[in-house]
């Protein structure tokens, strides 16, 4: 699938609603260790480039992770809202976050050298590394 998908989703609380345009029906998994720390596994998430709008935004935190990134949670209820590039317009989104609907097809892993021993994905993706992801980016 290669349209876009209108995607909406809300923070256990209710506090916070975001809605966006997904770049295409594919869920991706981060396991770098920042994403397992904060989600307590691999991030799966959907990419939205640069299109979200947040409803309730005086109900975020954002939390400087990295030079280069930043992640979003709900300051009452902890949800994890989303991770994004203070540079570059890449904005993705937990898929567990959004409202049912949209027929996800997983697609991608990023950081798979990084991912540890006790756990493997079934699903046939792309896989990239670390050092492939930042060469991506320009970082």
């Amino acid at each position: 699938m290669s349209q876009t998908h209108s995607i909406r989703g809300r923070c256990l609380c209710g506090a916070v609603c975001i809605r966006a345009a997904a770049k295409h029906a594919h869920v991706e998994a981060c396991h770098c260790i920042m994403c397992r720390t904060w989600s307590g596994g691999p991030l799966l998430s959907v990419e939205c480039g640069d299109s979200a709008v947040i409803d309730g935004e005086e109900h975020v935190t954002v939390y400087g992770s990295s030079d280069w990134a930043e992640r979003g949670f709900c300051s009452r209820c902890g949800t994890h809202l989303f991770y994004r590039l203070k540079r570059g317009g890449v904005f993705a989104v937990p898929v567990g976050l959004l409202e049912p609907g949209t027929p996800w097809e997983f697609t991608k892993q990023i950081f798979i050298d990084h991912r540890p021993a006790y756990y493997a994905f079934a699903n046939a993706t792309e896989q990239l590394t670390g050092e492939e992801v930042f060469a991506q980016h320009g970082a």
